[in-house]
């Protein structure tokens, strides 16, 4: 048959119209034949209104896009050209303890960050793995682009313990930094060119370029002025001009949590007192989306999507099956083996950098060492990231609790002890192995 097969599992994701708008925009050299949109049980109420929305918009498209839902994922992966996963494991509800339980330890309760970034990745490697090995069974030619967070711990396993090697990591960070920074400069996206080199939020921008032409300086400035940059889910609470001037490179949004730690923290607390964690507030996002994309009026994407913290994931991801698709060799930030790249970190890691995009997959772009400034903060983000992939692989105890120490967010080993305990008592449902039962 001709045309590509697409299959997206956690297809009652709030994101999905923007991945079907994607699709829709790219149809002329992106004919996708079939999108298969796959959730679990739980999810199903979610998938039947996303899935009606996506058919509405491609009928409205007038574009031969068939949608097919399911809750058998291994009916939607056979013979599969693409793969993409953007799964939450134990739904909101977890994202909420991983926010919530922190805190009562005074550290930084972040869904990607610190103990909730480790937890969620206890959580979703596990599952990331098993859908690989479907894969290898029933679709073993097709690639996996995944956006399930932590992206670029998920990445890292995925290099690491599965036999899937056509596999990209995605992120909406630099995308979002891109954004920002051409409406800094008020010009379009398309003008402006940044050097991205990091991990999953832990990215840098070493350069930027407006037509060519470097604007770093330019840029930094108007970011020491109190220009914004950041995202839905993070609070702008500027910088220090001095310490950007020192910096000389463009930080990503999340590096608050590692710079500004203390009033990043003293922030989370109040909201937590006035408003309940991110999580919560997220859930009523999600209900009030769920409620438009119920109206059978509505044929496209909702402008309120861009709410939530996540908004250009799924652009990025169909842009990404595009070049792929279509051996375009543009460059784009995505998580990716190193290779080489950046020096300092093992040629086996997965690393977030400025790649080229070919039909065989991306190829990254040599950025050598990193400026010393931010060399060993990486190092230590990509120590913690193994360390924690690790653990989600064997169900190790004390690799999880290595892994919540060496994190910079959480302060000592006592502290990583007492946060690890109770989060694995509140998530053993989604956490089976590190509750071996012995016969």
């Amino acid at each position: 048959m001709t045309g590509i097969k697409v299959v997206t599992i956690g297809g009652g994701s709030s994101y999905t119209p923007e991945l079907v708008e994607g699709f829709i925009n790219r149809y002329d050299e992106l004919p996708i034949r079939e999108l298969w949109l796959v959730d679990i049980p739980e999810g199903e109420e979610k998938l039947e209104t996303v899935g009606a929305l996506a058919k509405r918009m491609t009928v409205k498209a007038g574009v031969p896009m068939d949608i097919k839902l399911s809750l058998d994922r291994r009916e939607a992966l056979a013979g599969a050209d693409f793969v993409t996963t953007q799964v939450r494991v134990g739904l909101l509800d977890a994202r909420a303890k991983d926010e919530r339980i922190p805190l009562k330890y005074g550290v930084i309760g972040q869904e990607t960050n610190g103990p909730g970034g480790l937890f969620k990745g206890l959580r979703t490697i596990p599952v990331i793995l098993d859908i690989c090995k479907d894969m290898e069974e029933l679709c073993p030619d097709a690639w996996l682009i995944n956006f399930s967070n932590p992206a670029g711990m998920v990445t890292e396993a995925v290099l690491r313990y599965s036999n899937i090697n056509k596999t990209v990591g995605l992120c909406n960070v630099p995308i979002g930094m891109r954004m920002s920074v051409a409406e800094m400069l008020e010009v379009a996206p398309e003008r402006v060119h940044i050097d991205f080199a990091g991990l999953n939020h832990m990215v840098f921008g070493l350069n930027v370029y407006l037509d060519g032409q470097s604007v770093t300086n330019q840029v930094l400035d108007k970011l020491t002025s109190g220009e914004s940059m950041t995202m839905k889910n993070i609070v702008d609470l500027g910088w220090e001009p001095d310490f950007i001037k020192a910096l000389q490179i463009l930080p990503c949004p999340y590096h608050r949590y590692y710079y500004q730690t203390a009033t990043m923290l003293e922030q989370e607390q109040q909201d937590l007192s006035e408003k309940g964690t991110r999580a919560e507030v997220v859930q009523q996002l999600e209900k009030d989306l769920f409620s438009l994309y119920s109206d059978p009026d509505l044929s496209n994407k909702p402008p309120q999507l861009e709410e939530r913290g996540g908004a250009y994931y799924s652009d990025a991801a169909c842009s990404l099956i595009h070049s792929i698709y279509n051996d375009k060799r543009d460059i784009q930030p995505v998580n990716t083996r190193n290779n080489g790249a950046i020096a300092g970190i093992p040629d086996d890691s997965a690393v977030e950098v400025n790649c080229v995009i070919t039909k065989e997959g991306p190829k990254p772009i040599h950025v050598g060492e990193l400026p010393i400034a931010v060399r060993g903060l990486v190092q230590q983000i990509k120590s913690f990231e193994r360390t924690a992939a690790e653990a989600a692989v064997t169900g190790d105890y004390h690799q999880a609790l290595l892994a919540m120490t060496i994190n910079p967010l959480v302060p000592s080993d006592t502290v990583a002890k007492q946060i690890l305990d109770e989060m694995l008592e509140a998530h053993r449902r989604y956490l089976p192995q590190f509750f071996k039962i012995v016969v």
